[in-house]
């Protein structure tokens, strides 16, 4: 390929993204809404554009062969803060791919859009949407709008139902829990699968205790390596007793399942921000 565009590239899960993505093109170019990222890598370049102004968006696509969209607001919040980023975005990236001849859009779902199902389910890919904030509801929307571009308009899309890119700290996560490394592993198979059309994985790793089944994307060929239990013995020692009634351990999105709908879902996570530095 010849150009891949990152939008996100300033967040925690682009940040891992920008330098593998530069051994799979000649050219990445890294975008978000920070002035300067910082050191660029060989073979990237950085455009400062915003998810909510069209023309930004499609001067950003202008010649790419994929776009790997990570950028949105990446919590529960009123639906005004979420409108834009997340849900008028996704337009935004859709609707420039297809006027700049995109192949494919790799997105960055979360299992949000299926946050309120059961976790003891173990719910397929197929699984209707059921989200748990309006965060969520806003993957909905992107994942049926990548549906909608495929069936009229042709431009692939994979949508990555993300769980718990982040480290170990609460026993949902011994389930959830995705690694860096297999992200990327997840993000380079989405991009390299010779035809995707639209279709849906979950973002998840080897996890013994995983509540998501994979087996309708197995032609994509992710196959994570890594496993949560290896944290189990001491996360379980330290975690109180779950209360049984409480939606953030009974249903997929955890948090984001128990709070109002637009209250933060991070406010009751412990993420740490190990953003990688270039």
């Amino acid at each position: 390929m010849k150009k891949i565009v990152l939008t996100g590239a300033a967040g925690r899960l682009g940040s891992y993204l920008r330098e593998p993505l530069t051994k799979l093109a000649d050219a990445l170019v890294s975008s978000d809404l920070i002035d300067d990222i910082g050191t660029l890598y060989p073979g990237e370049s950085y455009q400062r554009a915003d998810l909510t102004k069209y023309n930004e968006i499609r001067s950003l696509l202008e010649g790419a062969d994929m776009v790997v969209h990570f950028g949105a607001y990446g919590d529960e919040a009123p639906f005004d803060t979420i409108l834009g980023p997340n849900i008028i975005g996704a337009y935004n990236v859709w609707e420039a791919a297809y006027q700049n001849g995109v192949r494919r859009v790799v997105y960055a779902s979360s299992i949000h859009a299926v946050g309120m199902h059961s976790k003891m389910e173990f719910i397929g890919t197929d699984a209707p949407h059921r989200p748990d904030a309006f965060y969520g509801l806003a993957k909905c929307f992107a994942e049926d709008l990548a549906s909608l571009y495929w069936d009229k308009r042709q431009i692939e899309a994979v949508c990555l139902r993300i769980l718990s890119c982040a480290q170990v700290t609460s026993a949902r996560a011994l389930g959830s829990w995705l690694s860096y490394d297999d992200l990327i592993h997840l993000v380079e198979r989405a991009i390299s699968t010779p035809t995707t059309g639209f279709s849906v994985v979950y973002g998840v790793s080897n996890n013994d205790r995983v509540p998501v089944d994979n087996a309708k994307a197995s032609f994509l060929g992710y196959r994570p390596k890594d496993n949560a239990e290896q944290f189990a013995a001491k996360i379980l020692a330290e975690e109180p007793a779950q209360d049984l009634s409480d939606p953030a351990h009974l249903k997929q999105g955890g948090p984001f399942a128990a709070v109002p709908i637009g209250e933060s879902g991070l406010a009751n996570m412990n993420i740490i921000d190990d953003t990688k530095r270039s």
